[in-house]
């Protein structure tokens, strides 16, 4: 239906052009205007006739470029031209590019593989905005002249080789590695100067009780020996300090005693205590002797 209604208008000298696009309108071959979008009459027994039309959209165009950088890195740059005829320059869009893709894409080329070599891969990733800026201008200046206008210019990837991405993973895994182990050890040595300052309290705090308690002591023992000694007449302080020492031995062994579960000995030490021992054990066996022949 479609075709039959074009073939009628053509045949009526009428031709429809779309939206967002124009017309380039021809006489014997050589170009007489554009045409707007609408209804028009091109009679074509005159001559004139419709050659082309020129979509006035904006395209896009994704180019791929391997090169090299300042470090040997290669690596494929990947970059978003946004671009569209002119309306006041159709005539230029239409006659004097073929093919504008492939222009363009060779001003991509050669614009990044003059870039990048300049940059080491890490500053490559920081100025992909600076390379962006710089396709942009030197594609505005020569596209202009064809009846193209570029939009926008983008740098959507820097990817490098594979094995160089590895790399790069592990440098930043090990950096990372590096720096969680230097904050474990450091909340481990805080822990510690903290688990040593809680223990040096400690000490200090168990050490002034043991000094108050055994102040205590010798404040009730004298206390004592003063008492005992003004309430019994004729008894020295020796007297009395044997008296206490006696005391406390039977309290200690009465406390043993009543341990069922007691696995304390005291037993004297030192060289002294040894000769005791050995005369203790030496009269026991006697006694056990002499009973034994009875």
């Amino acid at each position: 239906m479609g075709k039959l209604v074009a073939a009628i208008g053509k045949l009526l000298c009428c031709v429809q052009v779309n939206q967002s696009t124009v017309g380039i309108k021809e006489r014997f071959g050589k170009y007489e205007e554009v045409l707007d979008p609408g209804c028009h009459c091109v009679p074509w027994i005159i001559g004139s006739r419709v050659a082309g039309e020129l979509t006035l959209r904006l395209r896009q165009l994704d180019v791929r470029c391997e090169t090299k950088t300042k470090d040997n890195v290669f690596v494929t740059v990947v970059a978003s031209i946004q671009y569209r005829a002119m309306e006041d320059k159709a005539s230029d869009a239409y006659y004097k590019l073929s093919n504008p893709k492939t222009q363009i894409q060779s001003y991509v080329f050669d614009v990044i593989r003059a870039s990048i070599p300049k940059l080491e891969l890490d500053d490559a990733f920081l100025q992909k905005n600076e390379i962006a800026k710089a396709v942009e201008e030197e594609l505005e200046k020569a596209m202009l002249a064809y009846g193209y206008e570029i939009v926008q210019t983008l740098i959507v990837d820097i990817e490098p080789d594979e094995k160089v991405k590895r790399a790069m993973n592990e440098i930043n895994a090990a950096a990372r590695l590096r720096v969680a182990a230097n904050e474990k050890a450091e909340a481990e040595k805080i822990i510690q100067i903290k688990r040593a300052e809680g223990e040096a309290e400690a000490k200090y705090l168990s050490g002034l009780g043991i000094a108050r308690q055994r102040q205590a002591i010798v404040d009730g023992l004298r206390d004592s020996v003063l008492g005992f000694s003004g309430n019994v007449p004729g008894t020295s302080a020796k007297d009395v300090m044997d008296l206490v020492l006696l005391t406390q031995y039977f309290d200690t062994m009465k406390e043993i005693g009543s341990t069922s579960k007691s696995s304390a000995i005291f037993l004297p030490h030192g060289p002294g205590a040894v000769a005791d021992i050995a005369s203790q054990i030496r009269d026991g066996c006697l006694q056990a002797s002499s009973h034994h022949t009875k």
